[in-house]
């Protein structure tokens, strides 16, 4: 097992039993008492656990239910269609593109027009709304690998293995929430995959909507000072200042 996937299980795992004792960590993961004291010194650096005499505890830290991409469809429709037309704006003719996944990344999908474009996305909704556009000169390529059924989305080795071999000229994505400068998600494996199309875009654009500024999730994922630029929605301009001192806002 891949090291951030073993970090997001111990997580679960002490969130869900409130503790738990190096012994069962070494069982459950098969690794050395040492590696399982060093993963649980990285978890309380950041801030996801306390370390304990023989094991951790939960500091609840996070809440880490993550909401479903169902669930998270008809939230703040308003906010997320205003990002969407803005992010479309910015696709050119002849780009190649990648899209990540989320609801807002999905509307964005809807509103593209163009007809002469190369999209890679690991998201099955968002390739859904993309392949009714599809034609010899619209190309949709939908990245396979293992699926996260609660955002129906592709992550995991095969995923990586396709994704490193190839560039982009912008990518857009979302993310959970924005604080201090740094991006969060609620999964390793799917942070992981957006840092590899992050690293291969010339353009990165974060697409979030303005309540999801100022809040947290499990693990950072990118830096906005990394990003071309955030488009985000007008609905609550006194949130903006809080990136803006990071990087460009489209708003």
């Amino acid at each position: 097992m891949k090291k951030y996937r073993r970090h997001e299980e111990i997580v679960r795992l002490v969130q869900e039993k409130g503790t738990i004792r190096i012994a069962e960590l070494v069982e459950i993961f098969d690794i050395t008492d040492m590696t399982a004291r060093r993963d649980l010194s990285e978890l309380e650096e950041r801030g996801l656990l306390t370390k304990i005499h023989g094991g951790a505890r939960s500091n609840n830290a996070f809440a880490l239910k993550e909401s479903s991409h169902q669930e998270k469809h008809d939230k703040n429709i308003a906010e997320k269609s205003e990002i969407a037309k803005k992010a479309a704006a910015l696709i050119e003719d002849g780009d190649t593109i990648f899209l990540g996944p989320g609801t807002t990344v999905e509307l964005l999908a809807t509103e593209i027009q163009n007809t002469v474009l190369s999209v890679v996305t690991n998201c099955y909704p968002v390739f859904k709304h993309l392949y009714e556009k599809k034609t010899e000169t619209f190309k949709v390529y939908l990245l396979g690998g293992e699926m996260r059924q609660v955002t129906e989305s592709f992550v995991g080795e095969i995923t990586n293995t396709i994704l490193e071999k190839m560039k982009f000229s912008k990518m857009f994505f979302s993310g959970n929430g924005v604080k201090e400068g740094e991006v969060m998600t609620s999964s390793f494996a799917e942070a992981f995959t957006q840092q590899m199309a992050l690293r291969n875009s010339l353009e990165k654009y974060l697409l979030i909507d303005t309540t999801k500024i100022g809040k947290e999730d499990f693990t950072t994922f990118c830096q906005l000072g990394e990003l071309t630029a955030v488009i985000t929605d007008s609905f609550r301009p006194e949130q903006l200042q809080k990136i803006r001192d990071f990087t460009e806002v489209i708003s």
